[in-house]
């Protein structure tokens, strides 16, 4: 794993780390960490890898598609 230092942080983002640090019982640096890894949004990209593997695992389920319960609320509604 890489190492960056960033310089010149506002004293107002470093206190709002280490009060996030804190109520996550974590260390800053962690929060720091977690704080860029979903700004770039490779949070999400792990949710949807999971996510993907989940479908894999348990298969096509059947069921309604949303858009055609969508469909026949609407055609309900025209009657």
């Amino acid at each position: 794993m890489g190492q960056i230092l960033v310089r010149n942080l506002d004293d107002a983002v470093i206190a709002a780390l280490k009060r996030l640090a804190a109520a996550a019982g974590t260390s800053t640096e962690e929060q720091a960490r977690r704080a860029l890894t979903q700004a770039v949004g490779l949070e999400r990209a792990a949710t949807s890898e999971r996510l993907a593997e989940v479908r894999r695992l348990i298969g096509y389920v059947p069921g309604p598609i949303s858009v055609e319960l969508l469909r026949e609320d609407r055609d309900r509604d025209d009657r």
